[in-house]
Protein backbone atom coordinates (compact mmCIF):
# COMPACT_ATOMS: atom_id res chain seq x y z
CA UNK A 1 0.00 0.00 0.00
CA UNK A 2 1.79 3.21 -1.25
CA UNK A 3 0.61 5.83 1.16
CA UNK A 4 1.92 8.41 4.32
CA UNK A 5 1.71 6.18 7.25
CA UNK A 6 1.93 6.76 10.64
CA UNK A 7 4.88 5.24 11.98
CA UNK A 8 3.24 2.42 13.76
CA UNK A 9 2.25 0.90 9.83
CA UNK A 10 5.39 2.17 7.94
CA UNK A 11 6.54 -0.51 5.98
CA UNK A 12 10.35 -1.69 6.58
CA UNK A 13 12.07 0.11 3.93
CA UNK A 14 10.77 3.08 4.67
CA UNK A 15 13.25 5.52 6.74
CA UNK A 16 14.60 4.62 9.78
CA UNK A 17 14.76 6.38 13.02
CA UNK A 18 18.03 8.44 13.51
CA UNK A 19 20.87 7.46 15.73
CA UNK A 20 20.96 8.86 19.47
CA UNK A 21 22.16 12.58 18.64
CA UNK A 22 21.34 12.72 15.01
CA UNK A 23 20.97 16.41 12.99
CA UNK A 24 18.82 16.09 9.70
CA UNK A 25 18.79 19.33 7.81
CA UNK A 26 15.99 19.15 5.41
CA UNK A 27 17.09 20.70 2.38
CA UNK A 28 15.21 21.95 -0.66
CA UNK A 29 17.41 23.16 -3.68
CA UNK A 30 15.22 25.86 -5.88
CA UNK A 31 15.12 29.46 -3.86
CA UNK A 32 17.92 27.92 -1.06
CA UNK A 33 21.19 26.52 -3.49
CA UNK A 34 19.89 29.07 -6.50
CA UNK A 35 17.20 30.87 -7.80
CA UNK A 36 13.95 29.34 -7.91
CA UNK A 37 12.76 29.43 -11.16
CA UNK A 38 14.67 26.53 -12.56
CA UNK A 39 13.06 24.79 -15.26
CA UNK A 40 14.74 21.13 -16.79
CA UNK A 41 15.66 20.63 -21.05
CA UNK A 42 15.64 17.43 -22.49
CA UNK A 43 19.37 16.78 -23.06
CA UNK A 44 20.86 19.62 -21.29
CA UNK A 45 19.48 19.47 -17.78
CA UNK A 46 18.54 21.68 -15.41
CA UNK A 47 18.99 25.66 -15.58
CA UNK A 48 17.94 28.89 -13.98
CA UNK A 49 15.39 30.66 -16.15
CA UNK A 50 14.96 33.84 -14.75
CA UNK A 51 16.87 36.01 -12.92
CA UNK A 52 19.84 35.60 -16.13
CA UNK A 53 23.07 35.38 -14.78
CA UNK A 54 22.69 32.44 -11.92
CA UNK A 55 23.39 29.28 -12.13
CA UNK A 56 21.85 25.98 -10.44
CA UNK A 57 23.74 25.09 -7.13
CA UNK A 58 26.03 28.39 -7.23
CA UNK A 59 25.10 28.75 -3.45
CA UNK A 60 26.11 25.10 -2.68
CA UNK A 61 29.36 26.25 -1.28
CA UNK A 62 28.32 28.56 1.16
CA UNK A 63 26.24 25.75 2.88
CA UNK A 64 29.29 23.30 2.69
CA UNK A 65 31.00 26.53 4.51
CA UNK A 66 27.94 26.47 6.92
CA UNK A 67 27.75 22.54 7.57
CA UNK A 68 31.94 21.99 7.60
CA UNK A 69 31.57 23.19 11.52
CA UNK A 70 29.35 20.33 12.01
CA UNK A 71 30.35 17.14 10.23
CA UNK A 72 27.69 14.65 12.19
CA UNK A 73 24.94 17.01 10.43
CA UNK A 74 23.09 14.84 8.16
CA UNK A 75 21.19 16.13 4.97
CA UNK A 76 17.80 14.92 3.57
CA UNK A 77 16.32 16.06 0.34
CA UNK A 78 13.48 17.76 0.66
CA UNK A 79 13.51 19.45 -2.86
CA UNK A 80 10.96 17.84 -5.62
CA UNK A 81 14.12 17.13 -7.85
CA UNK A 82 14.14 13.51 -6.30
CA UNK A 83 10.18 12.83 -7.83
CA UNK A 84 11.63 14.36 -11.19
CA UNK A 85 14.75 12.71 -11.51
CA UNK A 86 13.99 9.28 -9.87
CA UNK A 87 16.37 8.98 -6.90
CA UNK A 88 18.15 10.27 -4.19
CA UNK A 89 21.16 8.95 -5.75
CA UNK A 90 20.65 10.94 -8.96
CA UNK A 91 19.94 13.91 -7.54
CA UNK A 92 22.79 13.83 -4.81
CA UNK A 93 24.94 13.20 -7.14
CA UNK A 94 24.60 16.64 -8.64
CA UNK A 95 25.92 18.27 -5.40
CA UNK A 96 29.59 19.12 -4.33
CA UNK A 97 31.06 15.66 -2.68
CA UNK A 98 30.93 17.47 0.91
CA UNK A 99 27.20 17.48 0.79
CA UNK A 100 26.44 14.46 -1.30
CA UNK A 101 28.66 12.48 1.80
CA UNK A 102 25.74 13.63 3.71
CA UNK A 103 23.30 12.65 2.13
CA UNK A 104 21.13 10.22 3.84
CA UNK A 105 17.38 10.44 2.19
CA UNK A 106 14.51 12.07 0.87
CA UNK A 107 11.48 13.44 2.44
CA UNK A 108 9.82 11.19 -0.84
CA UNK A 109 10.82 7.44 -0.72
CA UNK A 110 9.23 4.80 -3.65
CA UNK A 111 6.53 2.79 -0.84
CA UNK A 112 4.73 7.21 -1.04
CA UNK A 113 1.96 8.00 -3.42
CA UNK A 114 3.60 10.37 -5.48
CA UNK A 115 0.39 12.22 -6.30
CA UNK A 116 -0.89 12.04 -2.56
CA UNK A 117 2.78 13.56 -1.23
CA UNK A 118 2.30 16.39 -3.97
CA UNK A 119 -1.09 17.39 -2.39
CA UNK A 120 0.70 18.36 0.93
CA UNK A 121 2.52 21.37 1.50
CA UNK A 122 6.69 21.12 1.98
CA UNK A 123 6.01 22.19 5.62
CA UNK A 124 3.88 18.91 6.17
CA UNK A 125 6.18 16.78 3.88
CA UNK A 126 9.08 17.80 6.46
CA UNK A 127 7.09 17.71 9.33
CA UNK A 128 6.05 13.47 8.36
CA UNK A 129 9.62 13.15 7.84
CA UNK A 130 10.29 14.34 10.73
CA UNK A 131 8.25 11.86 12.63
CA UNK A 132 9.40 9.30 10.81
CA UNK A 133 13.01 9.61 11.22
CA UNK A 134 13.19 11.09 15.09
CA UNK A 135 16.47 13.33 14.91
CA UNK A 136 17.84 14.61 18.18
CA UNK A 137 17.75 18.03 16.13
CA UNK A 138 16.81 19.12 12.95
CA UNK A 139 16.75 22.00 10.78
CA UNK A 140 14.94 23.10 7.49
CA UNK A 141 16.03 25.13 4.41
CA UNK A 142 13.10 26.41 1.71
CA UNK A 143 11.64 29.34 0.01
CA UNK A 144 8.21 28.32 1.08
CA UNK A 145 6.35 28.95 4.36
CA UNK A 146 3.04 27.22 3.62
CA UNK A 147 2.22 24.27 6.01
CA UNK A 148 4.55 24.62 8.19
CA UNK A 149 2.98 23.18 11.26
CA UNK A 150 3.41 25.54 14.44
CA UNK A 151 5.64 22.96 16.19
CA UNK A 152 8.03 22.88 13.30
CA UNK A 153 8.13 26.45 12.92
CA UNK A 154 11.13 27.38 14.71
CA UNK A 155 13.35 24.57 12.86
CA UNK A 156 12.33 26.46 9.38
CA UNK A 157 15.06 29.15 7.93
CA UNK A 158 13.02 30.97 5.04
CA UNK A 159 15.19 31.94 2.39
CA UNK A 160 15.05 34.69 -0.33
CA UNK A 161 13.88 32.86 -3.73
CA UNK A 162 16.50 34.25 -5.54
CA UNK A 163 19.63 34.68 -3.41
CA UNK A 164 18.54 31.71 -1.31
CA UNK A 165 20.84 31.45 1.31
CA UNK A 166 23.51 33.84 0.08
CA UNK A 167 21.24 36.77 0.93
CA UNK A 168 23.02 38.01 4.45
CA UNK A 169 20.26 37.96 6.84
CA UNK A 170 19.53 34.16 6.15
CA UNK A 171 22.84 33.25 5.73
CA UNK A 172 22.82 34.42 9.27
CA UNK A 173 19.93 32.55 10.59
CA UNK A 174 21.75 29.51 9.50
CA UNK A 175 24.72 30.18 11.16
CA UNK A 176 22.66 30.76 14.54
CA UNK A 177 19.87 28.08 14.53
CA UNK A 178 22.63 25.56 13.85
CA UNK A 179 24.84 26.60 16.82
CA UNK A 180 21.51 26.29 18.69
CA UNK A 181 21.37 22.99 17.68
CA UNK A 182 24.99 22.18 18.79
CA UNK A 183 28.90 23.41 19.08
CA UNK A 184 30.93 24.08 15.99
CA UNK A 185 34.22 22.06 16.05
CA UNK A 186 35.62 24.99 13.96
CA UNK A 187 35.29 28.24 13.01
CA UNK A 188 32.97 29.85 10.54
CA UNK A 189 33.35 31.96 7.70
CA UNK A 190 30.00 33.82 5.57
CA UNK A 191 29.61 36.42 2.66
CA UNK A 192 30.54 39.69 3.21
CA UNK A 193 27.43 41.58 4.48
Amino acid sequence: MNRLLPPAERPLNTPRPMHAGGQVLYLDFDGVLHPEDVWRRPGFGPYVATPPGHAVFEHAPLLVTLLAPYPAMRIVLSTSWVRVYGSVRKVAQRLPQALRSRVVGATFHGDMDAYLFTTLPRGLQVWADVRRRHPMAWLALDDQDDGWPDAARDHLVLTDPVLGISEPGVYHAIEAKLAAMGPPKIARGGPDC
